[in-house]
This record gives structure tokens, C-alpha cells and sequence, in this order.
């Protein structure tokens, strides 16, 4: 990389991007290479680097982002362990932390299920926990300065006879102090000096007490005297710390060898967490900025409602910025504040920062094309120590473009021949734009000249723009209008500011009339422009209301359809009933008749009975005939055949059922609700649209999801009180449910211990809580809490 393309990265101030970008990073390290990020310039690594940032968002959405917190660089302690030196307590439980955070994220990824697959799918896969090593290490190390009874029996053993005998030597201390002997110490109190028990004697009764003397106060009225009845129960202390400080070296050389034999995965680990660090913190920084990723093309820069990404998301004006498509020059005019350095310097940054991964803030279809250098001429670059006057510098800086410019490089021109005479740097500026061209270079350029307003309209693949300023309120509007040249108001601005008018028509008789004919044009074009706008916008507004009322009117149809469809259907089912209850009552009626036919009546009034039941039949079915007919559409014929699984509607009766089996003759076994119905495939038609309903709960589910924005896997309560540091625990559970996390860590601090009580009672209630359990050291200890969710 040049020293001009890392100036021109400065000028364009990348590295407050890459600050900002930084912040997100959890691990030293990924900040520093946050810090670290230059453009590239291939397609591909581009293009790759992107879509890691694309799929970290999309995870994100889904389930939070994972934890990288407390992960150190463990390299060097890996070499020295490799080389057989044993490690301290902080360097094991800094591995310890790596291979805690490798689990976290490998769950963190298997947790997503069935999700689509994405380009950081590998760098999870390559993860290797070690969850043997990771709790040998913390289950052996409580702290910094503690090492664990359980880390061995013979630590444990150790310990034992430690406490038994440091209790033997109290006790001894004990009757001595409570003897009559009391009255020669200075105080009833048992301390040490030199890791010995001793007691306090006053100097004149130092004879009073047999022992060994370890020390005397700075005045010299105090002994520390060994009585001489602890001696051997200290001396067997002593022999016992020195066994526990030489088992505690065995432990730590012990676990140092095992950290050693898992080196290559250990780093491995350690690098691929690095990345994601930072992979996932180009994500948070893409939310934050409101980003999206731009495609990547051969030619061209088109951006989508661009807006600055070092200025308030709110307050920043969206602009559509476009270069090297139709044209490949684009030169902005207008009054000074109004915004033509802020659109120069947002094309380069937003080139700058897509060729590092990051996305940019636009709106979608935004196309990027990817170039090997982005040079810049920004800024006043006046230099006393080099005797460089304004002009000079800019000179200094555009020799130097033009010596590395090609086909591949983008150049930003800012106040381009500015500095020197208007009309010689008029005709420089246009001389440099033509050779910027020729070597094949885009070229953006802003300037206050007339005469590069006519060069652009006169030349072609150059294009004009202009940003707007409103001459009634006297502040830019900061609106690029692109093949608009811009006009410096200078006279209206004037006189808004009180200039007297008479000044300012001196001023304009002494303006050439080319040029003032010129001004009238631009005036003429700006006041049609605004006009259009006006009529476009109008016209806009009615077609909104338009498809507003259409929209309404399709709904109310659709409303009053259904409301007709439930009618119909109470009233089919209404004579449904009345039907069943002359069913019911005819069949009665046969029941009697053929009671009367086993008394043996005459075969005549058989004939007249038979007859007659034929004709109530004949009434029930052409009653049945007509409910089922009416004005409602015909039954469409089955689409394909049935099959099992398959939703069907059975034709008859109206009824939804599904096929729990297809016969070999074709015969359908059916659910429908409780019952289970035979049917033929001619008497039933495959509903498809319960597919739809299907596809519609799933993507309900995934909105469901994607409101559970950014799950975190912890949550801090500290300075809450107790009643709302529970209410934000409950909903931060319901959170962390839905983005399927399994480990979560509530901060709640020491202090007086009320949020804390307050925290695990809720948590022992809780039925979404599998355990929980405080924090280890490097955790934040009694400070935290770490719940397992079920």
C-alpha cells in the first residue's frame, strides 16, 4: 500500500470507522485487529469477507450474538508449558477461559438446528472443545491464589493434617493465654511472624515465657515469643506447607502438561475466536449504522440513499450517489457548507469500508466496484514548515495521483485548480480531470468555477450535480441533485444578510452577461426542478391514497364474502338438523310399521304402508338434494390423487380430514377429528392450501424470532432495585429462551446482597431454569450468577 492511499485512508477518515468498529469487539486482540483493518483489493476476498458479515447479522437476529468474553492471549504460556516449564494459576485459567468460550460458541452454533448454511459454518465446525481439560483446570484452580482441595487426595490428605495441627497449636495458646500467664502479655491475642504462632509478651516479663523470639516491635515494648510448648507442633506445620507448596507445583506442572499435549487445538481455538470476534463485531456495527451489504461489480459505484456513517443516523441526509456507470466524472457545485466535501468524502469512505467487510449505510441494490487504490485530495494542506502555500500543497498532492492512477483507482478532487488565479486554475482543473480520464481513472471533483459547470455539460461520460441550498432560511438542505449545476447564491445570500441592494447591483453590472445569462438559465432550471418535485411528490400522494382505498375496498369484499359463507353455512347446518330429526322421527314411524308387518296385517295395507315410506323418503333425499345444492359453486374436481399426509376436504359432508393410509384399492383411511371415516378417492379433493397455511405459521415463527433481536448471553442488573432488576431478569429469560441460548450470566454485583437473594429465589422458582450456580474467579465470582436454562 502507498503512503499517498494510506494518506488519502486517513484523509477520508477510516480509522474513526475502524474505532467505532473496535468498540464492538469483545477481546483485546480482535480490537486490535479491528484497528488494524485495511482495504482489499480482490473481488473475492472482498465479496468473502462480506458475506461473513451478512451471515454473522443473520444469526445474530436469530440467536443472539455468542460470548467471547475472557478470552487472553495464551500463546507464549502454550510455548513455555510445550517447553516443560509449569504454568501459574492465572495463565491455566486463561486457557481454561479459551476452551470455555470454544464450548460456548460451538453450542452457540449447534444450537441453531436445521438453519440455512452459511460461509461461517467452518469456522464453528473447526472449533475443538475440551471440556476434560476445561474442568480439570477450574475444578483443581478456585482463584488466583487458591488452589482447590479436590485438585489431588494428597493435597486434600495434606490440608487435613494442616488444619489439625495448626488447631492443635491454637488450642495450646489457647490454655496459656487463659492461664495465669496472661498477665506477662501485652495482649490475649494468638498471632504469627514468620508463618509461626506466637503471642504478644510484654518486654519486661519477656524472661516470664520460655520460647523463641521472632520478632519485636518497632518501640521495643513488645516480644513475639514461641512458647517453647508449640515449638514441635509449628515445626511439624512448617514441614506440612512445605509439602502442600510442593504438591501445589506438582499439580500446576501436572495440568501444564496436559495443556501442552493439547497445544495445536488450544491456539486453533484461540485464532478462530479472534475471528469471530471480530467477524461478529462488523455485524454489531452494521446494525448500529443501519448498514447493508453492497454487491460487488466489474464497474462502478452506485450507492442507494448513502449516508455518512460518522454522522447521526437521524440527522444525516440520504443521497443516491452514482459514478462510472453512464458517466465517469462526476463534478459537484455549490456554496460553500453546503455539503460538497461531506458527498466526496462519503464515496471514498464507503468504497474504503465495503473493501474492508463492512457494510455500509445504504439501502439495497447499492453496487460497489472494488479498486486497487482510493486517492484523495481533501482539505486545506497549507504547510509553513515546507513553505507550501494552499495551492502548492493541493499541487503537490495531485502530482502525486496522477503519477499511481489507472483504470483501478478512484480519485477525489476536492476545490479542484483552487488557490491561484480563477481563470488559470479553471482551465488546470479541467487539464487534470482530462488526464485523470484518459488513464482510465473515476473521478469525482468539487469546485466553485463557472467554466468546470460548462466543461461538464459540454463533455461527455462528465456529468454535473450540485448540492441544494434553500436562499429563504440561508442553510443547505444538504440534497445532492446530480445533473443539476449548482449555482453560489452569492448575491441573494448577500442581500438576505442585509447587504444593500445597490451594492449588490453594482456588483452585477460588473458581472460578464454570458455569465449572467448563464445564472438566469440555472435559476430558470432550479425553479422547474422544484416545480417537478412538487407535481412528483403530489402525484405520489395520490397514488398512495389510491392504493390505500383499493386495499380497503378488497378487505371489505373479502370480509363481506366471509360473513355470506358463514350464513350460508349456519343455515346448511340448521336443515342439517332438521333433516337428522325427520330422519330420526321416520325411522321411528318404520320401526312401529314393522312391528304392525310381524302381527301379519293384510297384504294390501303392506302395499300402502311401503308406498308411503317410499315417499317420505322420497322427500328427505330431495330436501337433503336441495340443502346441499343452492347458489353455492360447484365442488371443484380432486386435483391429483390423495395421499397420506395429505389434507383433504370430503365432498359430501364439507368436513377437513387427513390421510392417515392409502388402501390398495384406492380406499382412504381418514382422520377427522376423533373419528376415523373410509372414503374413495372420488369422494374427497386434496386441499393445497394448507401448505401455505404451513409456510405461513413458519415465517410467523421466524418474525417471532427476529423481534428477539440481539438474545444476549448476559444481562446486568447492578443499581436496579429488587422489583425491577426482576422484571428486566424475566423478560431477559424469555429473550434467551427464544434465541435458544443454554448458558446465561446475570450480573447483579455484591453490595448488600438484596438483588442478588432476590435473583436466585427467582431462579429456583423459575421453570425455564434447569441450575444455577455463582460465578468462578475470572467470572466475577459472588458478583454474578450462572444459570443453566432448559
Amino acid at each position: 500500500m502507498s503512503d499517498l492511499f494510506e494518506k488519502s485512508i486517513q484523509t477520508l477518515e477510516l480509522p474513526r470507522v475502524l474505532e467505532r468498529l473496535a468498540e464492538q469487539a469483545v477481546t483485546a486482540e480482535g480490537k486490535e485487529r479491528a484497528l488494524a483493518l485495511r482495504p482489499l483489493a480482490d473481488e473475492d476476498d472482498v465479496r468473502r469477507l462480506l458475506s461473513q458479515t451478512t451471515a454473522a447479522a443473520e444469526m445474530m437476529t436469530l440467536s443472539g450474538s455468542p460470548s467471547f468474553s475472557g478470552v487472553k492471549p495464551v500463546a507464549a504460556s502454550l510455548q513455555r508449558a510445550e517447553m516443560g516449564g509449569a504454568l501459574n494459576t492465572r495463565e491455566l485459567l486463561d486457557i481454561a477461559a479459551v476452551l470455555r468460550s470454544a464450548r460456548s460458541a460451538k453450542e452457540y452454533a449447534d444450537g441453531r438446528g436445521g438453519g440455512a448454511k452459511t460461509c461461517i459454518d467452518a469456522l464453528f465446525a473447526s472449533l475443538t472443545p475440551n471440556r476434560y481439560l476445561e474442568e480439570k483446570i477450574t475444578g483443581s484452580i478456585v482463584g488466583e491464589d487458591e488452589i482447590a482441595d479436590s485438585a489431588s487426595t494428597e493435597l486434600a490428605s495434606i490440608r487435613r493434617h494442616i488444619r489439625a495441627t495448626a488447631s492443635k497449636v491454637r488450642d495450646i495458646l489457647n490454655r496459656l493465654i487463659s492461664s495465669n500467664q496472661a498477665k506477662y502479655l501485652q495482649e490475649a491475642i494468638i498471632t504469627q511472624r514468620n508463618d509461626r504462632f506466637v503471642v504478644p509478651v510484654k518486654s519486661e516479663h519477656k524472661n516470664e515465657i520460655p520460647g523463641l523470639v521472632h520478632d519485636v516491635s518497632s518501640s521495643g515494648g513488645t516480644f513475639f515469643i514461641e512458647p517453647m510448648g508449640v515449638v514441635k507442633a509449628n515445626n511439624e506445620l512448617r514441614e506440612l506447607q512445605a509439602r502442600e507448596e510442593k504438591e501445589i507445583e506438582r499439580i500446576l506442572a501436572e495440568l501444564s502438561a496436559e495443556c501442552a499435549s493439547y497445544r495445536e487445538d488450544i491456539a486453533q481455538n484461540y485464532d478462530l475466536l479472534i475471528a469471530l470476534d471480530v467477524i461478529f463485531a462488523r455485524a454489531k456495527l452494521s446494525y448500529r449504522m443501519k448498514a447493508s451489504e453492497p454487491k460487488i461489480v466489474p464497474k462502478g459505484v452506485f450507492l442507494q440513499r448513502a449516508r455518512h456513517p460518522l454522522l447521526d443516523p437521524a440527522k444525516a441526509v440520504a443521497n443516491d450517489l452514482m459514478l462510472g456507470e453512464s458517466f465517469d466524472t462526476l463534478v459537484i457545485t455549490g456554496p460553500n457548507t453546503g455539503g460538497k466535501t461531506v458527498t466526496l468524502k462519503t464515496i471514498g469512505l464507503l468504497v474504503l469500508m465495503a473493501q474492508c467487510g463492512l457494510h455500509i449505510p445504504v439501502d439495497g441494490d447499492s453496487r460497489i466496484q472494488v479498486f486497487q487504490r482510493v486517492l484523495a485530495d481533501v482539505g486545506d494542506e497549507q504547510s509553513i514548515a515546507q513553505s507550501l502555500s494552499t495551492f502548492s500543497s493541493h499541487m503537490v498532492n495531485i502530482v502525486g495521483i496522477l503519477g499511481q492512477a489507472d483504470s483501478q483507482t478512484l480519485i477525489l478532487f476536492d476545490e479542484l485548480g483552487a488557490g491561484t488565479d480563477p481563470i488559470e486554475g479553471a482551465a488546470l482543473a479541467a487539464a487534470i480531470i482530462d488526464s485523470a480520464r484518459e488513464l482510465g481513472a473515476l473521478v469525482a471533483a468539487t469546485t466553485h468555477y463557472a467554466e468546470l459547470k460548462v466543461y461538464a455539460m459540454t463533455t461527455p461520460g462528465v456529468e454535473n450535480a450540485s448540492c441544494e441550498f434553500n436562499v429563504e432560511t440561508l442553510a443547505p438542505t444538504y440534497r445532492l441533485l446530480i445533473g443539476i449545476p449548482g449555482k453560489s447564491n452569492a448575491f441573494a445570500i448577500s442581500e438576505r444578510l442585509g447587504l444593500p441592494k445597490y451594492i449588490i447591483q453594482k456588483a452585477a453590472a460588473r458581472i460578464d452577461a454570458e455569465n449572467v445569462r448563464f445564472e438566469d438559465v440555472l435559476t430558470q432550471l432550479d425553479e422547474q426542478r422544484q416545480q417537478m418535485e412538487r407535481e412528483k411528490e403530489t402525484a405520489a400522494q395520490l397514488r398512495r391514497e389510491m392504493e390505500d382505498s383499493a386495499k380497503l375496498a378488497r378487505e371489505y369484499r373479502a370480509k363481506l364474502e366471509q360473513e355470506r359463507e358463514k350464513a350460508m353455512e349456519k343455515a346448511r347446518m340448521e336443515a342439517r338438523a332438521i333433516l337428522d330429526t325427520a330422519r330420526e322421527t321416520a325411522g321411528q314411524v318404520f320401526k312401529e310399521l314393522n312391528n304392525m308387518r310381524r302381527q301379519q296385517r293384510k297384504e294390501e295395507d303392506w302395499q300402502r304402508v311401503n308406498e308411503a315410506r317410499a315417499d317420505l323418503r322420497h322427500r328427505l333425499n330431495t330436501a337433503e338434494d336441495q340443502l346441499g345444492g343452492g347458489e353455492e359453486a360447484p365442488v371443484p374436481p380432486p386435483t391429483r390423487p390423495a395421499q397420506a399426509g395429505d389434507t383433504v376436504e370430503l365432498l359430501k359432508m364439507g368436513t377437513q380430514a387427513t390421510v392417515l393410509s392409502v388402501g390398495k384399492d384406492g380406499a382412504l383411511q381418514l382422520q377427522a377429528g376423533i373419528l376415523k371415516i373410509t372414503a374413495k378417492q372420488s369422494e374427497v379433493r386434496v386441499v393445497e392450501g394448507e401448505t401455505q397455511k404451513t409456510v405461513k405459521k413458519v415465517v410467523q415463527r421466524a418474525e417471532h424470532k427476529l423481534r428477539s433481536l440481539g438474545a444476549s448471553p448476559e444481562v446486568d442488573l447492578r443499581g436496579m432495585m429488587t422489583d425491577e432488576a426482576i422484571g428486566a431478569l424475566e423478560i431477559f429469560l424469555d429473550n434467551a429462551l427464544l434465541g435458544k441460548l443454554h448458558e446465561v450470566t446475570i450480573i447483579h454485583g455484591k453490595g448488600t446482597g438484596a438483588v442478588r437473594k432476590a435473583v436466585r429465589d427467582y431462579l429456583k422458582r423459575s421453570r425455564y431454569v434447569k441450575s444455577f450456580r455463582p460465578g468462578r474467579y475470572g467470572e466475577g465470582e459472588d458478583g454474578v450468577t450462572v444459570a443453566e436454562l432448559k
